[in-house]
């Protein structure tokens, strides 16, 4: 599960072999500053990895950094971390201490007997888009209104990081469209995103039980789109729950990935108030 003593590498939410979002996650970081756990970040070269800079019981503090910076939340290596850390210890109950807040963790083993992991997110809440933001943003995108999905209207939403949420009418549209991560990256560095950009397609209706595509835009390094996203697929609950005001509870899977090449599918339960549940496994990279 290593390829360098103490820090392992493992792929979150796959649908398939080959699929899944990889993570570093480093168990004990207690005697790391922040420069090396950035340096670690950058040469593994994942969308994020995990630091365990400290720890009492079952209860721990961790960081997170991209290759190039540290993000206050990340949902796919809190998956692999309490994957590892069940693998270390037992299955069971975690807390994690994170920059956004306190995420409480499950893990159990499936009936196959591999470990399986589900985190709740911090309390969401979702914002509207100033309106010069949101044409910006379409038009890095290449998308123009008469593209998007009416009853999904844009916004943002946090579930311990901030993700514009867009939604695609058409599927080839979705599958269609392009964009220049350079200027992208600057206005996610402008506005403070520290996680994706949420780009969705909804072919059904939205009702409990739906399946939603999903581009998550995160041009970092040599990554243009995240393969699984564990943080926007609690904002989208957050979201279709507090925006769109459907009933919870309710429950949704998103598949994302497959436009990189890393299929992936993450299950999310969201509760009638308060954190978005978000489950999934993790296996050795």
């Amino acid at each position: 599960m290593t390829d360098a003593p103490g820090i392992l590498q493992l792929l979150a939410f796959a649908a398939e072999p080959g699929g899944g979002n990889p993570a570093g996650v480093v168990l004990d970081a207690a005697g790391l500053d922040d420069a090396h756990m950035q340096r670690i970040a950058a040469d593994l070269g994942h969308p994020e990895t995990a630091f365990v800079t400290a720890r009492e019981g079952r209860r721990v503090q961790v960081r997170y950094f991209s290759p190039d910076d540290e993000v206050p939340f990340c949902g796919h290596a809190t998956i692999a971390t309490a994957v590892a850390l069940a693998e270390a210890a037992a299955p069971g109950a975690f807390v994690f201490d994170t920059a956004a807040g306190r995420v409480d963790v499950t893990t159990e083993r499936d009936a196959n007997g591999r470990i399986v992991a589900g985190f709740t997110s911090v309390e969401p809440h979702v914002v509207d888009f100033e309106p010069e933001v949101a044409e910006r943003l379409l038009d890095l995108l290449g998308l123009i209104p008469d593209d998007l999905d009416d009853r999904m209207p844009l916004a943002q939403s946090f579930a311990g990081n901030l993700h514009p949420v867009v939604a695609v009418r058409e599927r080839d549209t979705f599958d269609a469209f392009r964009f220049d991560p350079v200027p992208m990256r600057a206005l996610l560095d402008e506005r403070g995103w520290k996680g994706t950009v949420i780009v969705v397609h909804l072919g059904g209706e939205i009702v409990d039980g739906l399946v939603i595509e999903a581009r998550n835009i995160f041009p970092v390094g040599d990554i243009t789109e995240d393969p699984a996203t564990g943080s926007a697929a609690a904002s989208l609950g957050a979201y279709l729950r507090d925006r769109l005001g459907m009933t919870a509870p309710f429950r949704f899977t998103v598949r994302q990935g497959r436009h990189v090449g890393r299929p992936s599918v993450l299950e999310v339960e969201v509760p009638p108030v308060g954190g978005i549940h978000v489950r999934g496994g993790a296996t050795p990279l």
